[in-house]
């Protein structure tokens, strides 16, 4: 459970050993169960180093922030926050016409020299992020190349790839992952073979071949995310909604908090 009572799968959580970096969290979140009772969300609420991507599939979310930005992101759309020196933001869900609401929460931290940069938003509608065709595989790619064709999402310190990869049966998807990268797949429909291991939704994969392409192949059909990035390789210290360097930097952070400075 998080933010005011939001059930939710959360495969990557922030931890000082850092063994995903540059990605800090991801989660898969739904309201569709009548069990998790009103639908809540996650009331205004401060981060600081680190860069939130919200992906919609079903759905809405209204979002506004202490800088001023408010606005809905809806099917299809993508998110992506830089909280920088520090940012204080509210994300509330509304149901679709299909009565559900689905989506990915990914954070992607901050080197040491970009963590009290300005924050800022790059709001990518559905329509602008380009759909591949290829080899019986559809790719909606939000950041990254392929096949000289390029995610709406630019200038990210991580170089990172962020694509949702759909197979057909009997499909199969090759895409090269650059040395050294950081690689996973959040698979959340179907079946799929992924580095030689069959894998069944839901579940995260991580590739371990580094510097090598990785290859996907499907009999009955499968989706995934598809997430990489370059490391940062510099030591991390989360706390909560906060991922700085030093213990120091933390608490400063909640030292503005309490005397009213942590919005510049």
């Amino acid at each position: 459970m998080e933010g005011a009572g939001v059930l939710l799968r959360r495969s990557v959580f922030p931890r000082a050993s850092n063994e995903f970096d540059p990605f800090l969290l991801f989660d898969h979140f739904a309201f569709n169960n009548p069990m998790e009772g009103p639908l809540r969300g996650f009331p205004m609420h401060p981060h600081r180093g680190i860069e939130t991507v919200t992906y919609i599939l079903d759905g809405s979310v209204s979002h506004r922030d202490s800088l001023g930005n408010s606005g809905v992101i809806g099917p299809g759309d993508v998110q992506w926050m830089t909280s920088g020196r520090g940012i204080l933001h509210e994300e509330m869900p509304r149901r679709g016409e299909s009565g559900n609401i689905f989506g990915f929460q990914l954070w992607v931290n901050l080197p040491a020299a970009q963590k009290m940069s300005q924050p800022r938003y790059q709001e990518v509608n559905s329509s602008t992020i380009p759909t591949i065709q290829k080899n019986g595989a559809t790719i909606r790619l939000v950041a990254g190349e392929l096949d000289g064709v390029f995610g709406p999402v630019t200038e990210i310190a991580a170089s990172p790839i962020y694509m949702d990869v759909k197979l057909e049966p009997a499909s199969k998807f090759i895409y090269p992952i650059p040395d050294g990268y950081t690689c996973l797949a959040y698979v959340f429909e179907g079946t799929g073979e992924f580095a030689e291991q069959v894998v069944e939704s839901v579940s995260m994969v991580v590739f371990n071949d580094d510097g090598k392409q990785i290859e996907i192949t499907s009999e009955t059909g499968v989706r995934f995310m598809l997430i990489a990035g370059a490391p940062f390789k510099e030591p991390i210290v989360p706390y909560g909604p906060f991922v700085m360097n030093t213990v120091e930097e933390i608490q400063q952070t909640l030292a503005e908090l309490r005397n009213g400075t942590f919005i510049k």
